[in-house]
């Protein structure tokens, strides 16, 4: 719960204070601008406020693991619901109106968690979970779309990356998830952008994955 909201107010006090130039960028996330991944927070945010007002009559039946599905096959932007994304992030023309309404959204949501109660069973993409765990999985929602959103900002000017928590715990729900763990020396960002297919694994880097055996060559796999 506490890594949800250190996570998210991370996330949101980076994307909302870009300047109108940083918008234009690519981002981490094949095929968008960072001012599409903002876009894709806006939607992110109202789907945490929808699933917080959503409680279930069902025993859960999912955890912040088994909330993400591994896939071999990488979002690239042209999938229609995130080309939809596109579309809807341009329709704001000005990148101060997509700024004040992620900030406004994600407000709530960053709020609304704080007044869940962390065992209330929620619904959501057919799921039900506690909203420890629905939030717990959106840690690593935060943190993988906080280096998406700086991955092709100017170093010198990109606002802080994700809380070195947010890291660890993503990192370490990632390994559970896909049932590997991946080289200790690799730093937890390098490790999450390898995994996730992000960033091309240096030589040495290749290597050290190898000698990791068959279970490693499933890699990079995506989360949806």
């Amino acid at each position: 719960m506490d890594l949800f909201s250190l996570s998210w107010t991370a996330l949101l006090t980076a994307a909302t204070g870009l300047p109108d130039r940083a918008l234009a960028r690519p981002s981490g996330c094949r095929g968008w601008l960072v001012r599409d991944l903002l876009g894709h927070l806006v939607i992110d945010a109202q789907d945490v406020l929808i699933t917080l007002a959503t409680p279930a009559e069902t025993a859960p039946t999912a955890d912040a693991l088994s909330y993400w599905t591994p896939s071999p096959t990488a979002p690239d932007g042209t999938d229609p619901l995130d080309a939809l994304t596109v579309r809807l992030a341009a329709a704001y023309e000005e990148p101060s109106l997509l700024r004040d309404h992620l900030g406004d959204v994600g407000g709530a949501a960053g709020r609304a968690a704080l007044l869940a109660h962390p065992d209330l069973p929620v619904s959501t993409q057919g799921m039900t979970l506690t909203v420890r765990d629905y939030l717990g999985a959106y840690v690593l929602e935060w943190t993988l779309h906080h280096l998406d959103l700086i991955a092709h900002l100017d170093p010198a000017g990109a606002p802080p990356g994700p809380p070195g928590e947010g890291l660890a715990e993503t990192r370490d729900m990632l390994e559970r998830r896909i049932r590997l763990r991946l080289p200790a020396t690799w730093t937890d960002a390098d490790a999450l952008r390898i995994a996730t297919g992000r960033q091309e694994p240096s030589a040495q880097q290749r290597t050290e994955l190898d000698a990791l055996g068959p279970r490693a060559q499933m890699l990079p796999l995506s989360l949806g």
